[in-house]
């Protein structure tokens, strides 16, 4: 597939509808609607294409719209110019000078970036991609788990009440001490940040090792998370 890209819109039964080009941004009453790239990829591990709709459907009467690629090509400056803020759910392991640079370019410029659970191990070529989302994967068990809200007073977490979902059991390394950290995954070897915000130049970015599979990508207080955390990021 060569620079494809489609808005998926999600039904009832999770159906796709392919759209010859790029949305443009609209209003819903007096609220702005949100434009999200959301970076997927071709692989049944981290099934985005399955996993995003659920997001995606549930964030419809936000206000906020996604338009699905799996394609790294499209982190360019003038594809990104029509978007809001981009979110990345994927395992690309390389990433090139020229899409560094728009990505990078386009948070510092005042966009949102929203990096979900494996994006931490994405683009390993990158030490400055690894900068800009805070941290890089290391390794994981499974489990079930509760991760623990270490600053409630944070907008990201407005509402958000601790849940227990199945998940990988991420440990980072690599970690950027300029952010702040909002939940831990506590356990008896470690407090390892889990869900944090950070800024580069003028733009905001938004973690969370949530992710791994239906498990939390069906869950409410996962919708909420990142609604809140898109409309915290958007500016």
């Amino acid at each position: 597939m060569t620079m494809s890209r489609w808005i998926l819109v999600v039904c009832a039964a999770f159906g796709l509808l392919q759209t010859p080009s790029l949305p443009a941004a609209h209003t819903s009453g007096s609220r702005k609607t949100i434009q999200i790239l959301f970076l997927g990829h071709n692989s049944k591990h981290h099934d985005s294409a399955r996993f995003g709709p659920m997001l995606f459907k549930a964030l419809e009467a936000d206000t906020i719209t996604f338009t699905y690629t799996a394609e790294p090509n499209d982190l360019n400056s003038a594809t990104l110019a029509k978007y809001d803020g981009v979110m990345i759910y994927a395992n690309h392991d390389t990433i090139t000078p020229e899409q560094e640079k728009a990505l990078l370019d386009f948070v510092a410029g005042g966009k949102a970036f929203l990096p979900i659970h494996a994006a931490s191990y994405c683009f390993r070529n990158s030490p400055a991609y690894v900068a800009l989302v805070g941290a890089q994967f290391q390794s994981h068990g499974t489990g079930e788990f509760t991760a623990t809200i270490v600053k409630t007073d944070h907008p990201v977490m407005e509402g958000i009440q601790p849940f227990e979902v199945w998940d990988e059991t991420y440990v980072h390394t690599m970690h950027n001490p300029d952010r702040t950290i909002l939940m831990e995954r506590v356990d008896d070897m470690r407090r390892e940040p889990w869900t944090w915000v950070r800024t580069h130049g003028n733009g905001r970015v938004f973690y969370t090792a949530y992710g791994h599979d239906e498990r939390v990508w069906g869950h409410p207080m996962f919708h909420r998370l990142i609604r809140n955390a898109i409309r915290w990021a958007v500016q």
